[in-house]
C-alpha cells in the first residue's frame, strides 16, 4: 500500500490518512487465509533477520506447489515501529518463537518458557518452576495443518508470541500435472478423436 492508507492487515483502530478517526474493520490473518485456500507451502519471516528471510525464501523456492510467504517488513515513512518488539534486542526473545519441525516450541532470552496444548488452546508454561520441563512442550511439525492452524491463530492473544517459520509443508500434484494426467487417461481410452465430433458431440439432434 502507499500513500499511507489503511489496508487488510491494518490493525484495529489504525488511524490513517484514509481512516482519520481509526479504522473500523479487524485485520486479515494471511497465514490462516492461506491455510483456508489450501496452500501447501506456508511461512512467515520478518525483514530484521536476513538469514532466516533468505532460508524462507529459498525454500518457498524450492516447493513443489503453491507457497506463501508472509514478510513482516516495517515501513520507515508511514508505519515506522509497527514490529519494533519483535525486532528490539531487548524485546524480540521474548516475543517471538522460531517454528522448527521436530523440535520442541520454546523460546525467551533464557529459553525458559514453551508452548503446551490445553486441549486445543495453546498456554505458554513456564520451564524453570519445577511444574513443567521441555517434554511438556508442543512439538512441531510441519506436515500437521490442525497445528498449523493453531499456530497462525497465536495473533489472536496479545501474550502469546509470535511464530515466524514453515507453519505447513506438503507435497501434492500440482494442477497443471493433474490435468496432463487427466488428458492421458482420456487419450489413452477414447483415443485422439476427432475435432468434428467434438464439436458436434453427443448432444445434438436433427429437425426433419
Amino acid at each position: 500500500m502507499t500513500k499511507g492508507q489503511v489496508s487488510p492487515t491494518s490493525e484495529h483502530g489504525k488511524v490513517t490518512k484514509s481512516s482519520p478517526y481509526g479504522s473500523i474493520e479487524y485485520p486479515v490473518n494471511p497465514v490462516s487465509l492461506a491455510l483456508g485456500m489450501e496452500g501447501t507451502f506456508i511461512a512467515r519471516t520478518i525483514d530484521r533477520d536476513p538469514k532466516h528471510l533468505q532460508e524462507m525464501i529459498l525454500r518457498c523456492y524450492k516447493h513443489y506447489g503453491t507457497s506463501f510467504l508472509e514478510i513482516l517488513q516495517n515501513c520507515v515513512i508511514f508505519n515506522d515501529g509497527a514490529y519494533a518488539k519483535y525486532t528490539d534486542k531487548e524485546t524480540k526473545e521474548d516475543n517471538l518463537i522460531y517454528l522448527e519441525t521436530g523440535k520442541p516450541l520454546v523460546f525467551g532470552k533464557q529459553k525458559d518458557k514453551g508452548i503446551k496444548l490445553d486441549g486445543w488452546k495453546p498456554v505458554i508454561i513456564n520451564l524453570n518452576d519445577g511444574k513443567y520441563s521441555i517434554n511438556d512442550c508442543l512439538v512441531h511439525d510441519e506436515t500437521s495443518k490442525d497445528l498449523a492452524f493453531i499456530l497462525s491463530s497465536f495473533s489472536d492473544n496479545p501474550l502469546l508470541p509470535m511464530p515466524l517459520g514453515v507453519f505447513l509443508d506438503r507435497q501434492r500434484n500440482r494442477y497443471e500435472v493433474e490435468m496432463e494426467n487427466q488428458i492421458a487417461d482420456s487419450r489413452k481410452k477414447s483415443g485422439e478423436g476427432k475435432i468434428d465430433e467434438l464439436l458436434m458431440g453427443n448432444s445434438t439432434w436433427e429437425i426433419k
